[in-house]
């Protein structure tokens, strides 16, 4: 298995290697900023679907019923993002009360540990609690920026949330089963969502597989924000995935298998790989961790023009799967940086951190960018081009434009 695992990075590798060209081409076109004021509402105003009519219709842009993305002004002004701000993408349509019944007589089972068991959401209640702040990120934030016909939610920044989880530490559920069986190379996670629409669970059940480590830091998460977890979100019972792309937190969850193979179905074999423009397959990598990224919250094109003087620049920033260290901003397009400095409280190396930049700045207009790092990587100029957009966190493109008075 560990031959599959350096093949699998050296696939990636290889990948970045040669969209290096592409990226150079790509250079021009990403000089000036895709404008997200609006953005999407070209066809008219379109109401909230009946699932999250709860839900801030003036904080949220709608792509479709399936994708809802977040206003980048509304992302930003707290350091957990409300619940009724949070994006919504969805697979398979979200369950019902009736679909899902008493809520605490929900079972997820536990395979490929040395004594398997089914739980119910009450029994995981007795096993553990915790709380722990994450973000919730769609592995295609930021495909809007991309300038071929990309398939897919045009997301620019608001497919991510910062949230608060509380439920039960997979590790806990491990132990509560003997541990995890010595040939298990995954951690597989299976949601039920799809069985209401008699559909081939081949093609519509959402299961992913993320390398087996993860379990560590995961958790069974059943209230979001202090509240049950909303159907919306994948309750009653969702997985948490910290530091990997919001695919693999799989909602309605009702199965978690220690495997020696990844999933066979189509949303881990075929869906959600990082593949070259005009290509696809298993071949490539999957949306696992998240990169290192940061974006400006305020002011924005969103926020419209800027008294002249003391400006306060404010974003937010992540580190993937290691703690975010440093943000630099810039206000002149990326000709020089000057650092700034994290306020509020850290929540854990899982949850973004918000930033904070004083610029005096005169009349005029300003790129206005920022650029993170968790100390070994950092954010790149420019995106990395692939088939379906995914995992962006070029600094040029997530830079705004605004006008001083």
């Amino acid at each position: 298995m560990k031959k599959k695992e350096k093949k699998l990075n050296l696939n990636r590798r290889n990948f970045l290697a040669s969209t290096a060209s592409i990226a150079g081409l790509a250079a021009t076109a990403s000089v000036v900023p895709i404008s997200i004021s609006n953005a999407n509402h070209t066809d008219g105003e379109k109401g909230l679907p009946e699932f999250i009519s709860w839900k801030d219709r003036n904080a949220l842009i709608v792509h479709s019923d399936k994708g809802i993305e977040t206003h980048r002004s509304a992302i930003g002004e707290s350091l957990i993002t409300p619940n009724r701000n949070v994006y919504i993408r969805n697979n398979m349509p979200t369950m019902t009360d009736d679909q899902i019944g008493n809520r605490n007589d929900w079972k997820v089972s536990i395979e490929g540990v040395k004594n398997p068991k089914t739980f119910t959401l009450a029994q995981l209640k007795k096993l553990g609690h915790t709380t722990m702040a994450s973000i919730l990120q769609c592995s295609g934030n930021g495909r809007g920026f991309f300038e071929h016909k990309v398939r897919g939610s045009q997301w620019k920044t608001g497919a991510a949330a910062c949230v608060f989880w509380t439920g039960v530490p997979m590790k806990a559920v491990v132990e509560a089963c003997g541990g995890v069986n010595a040939s298990a190379v995954f951690m597989t996670s299976a949601g039920v969502d799809h069985e209401p629409t008699g559909l081939d669970p081949k093609k519509a059940m959402v299961e992913r597989s993320v390398p087996k480590v993860v379990f560590k830091d995961a958790m069974l998460a059943w209230e979001m924000n202090g509240v049950p977890l909303p159907n919306a979100h994948g309750g009653p019972l969702r997985m948490v995935t910290p530091g990997y792309f919001g695919i693999n937190n799989v909602k309605h969850l009702g199965r978690v298998a220690f495997t020696e193979k990844e999933s066979s179905v189509k949303y881990m074999k075929k869906s959600y790989r990082i593949s070259p423009i005009g290509k696809k397959g298993s071949q490539y990598p999957s949306c696992w961790e998240m990169p290192v990224k940061s974006w400006i919250t305020r002011p924005t094109d969103e926020t419209g023009t800027v008294r002249a003087g003391k400006v306060q620049i404010v974003g937010v920033a992540m580190g993937g799967t290691k703690k975010v260290r440093s943000v630099k901003v810039s206000v002149d397009g990326g000709k020089s940086w000057k650092r700034a400095k994290f306020i509020g409280p850290d929540l854990g190396k899982y949850a973004w951190r918000q930033f904070a930049f004083e610029a005096n700045l005169k009349s005029g207009t300003y790129n206005i960018a920022s650029l993170a790092s968790n100390g070994s990587k950092k954010q790149p100029e420019l995106r990395m081009e692939n088939r379906r957009g995914y995992a962006h966190n070029g600094w040029k493109d997530h830079s705004v434009n605004i006008t001083v008075v």
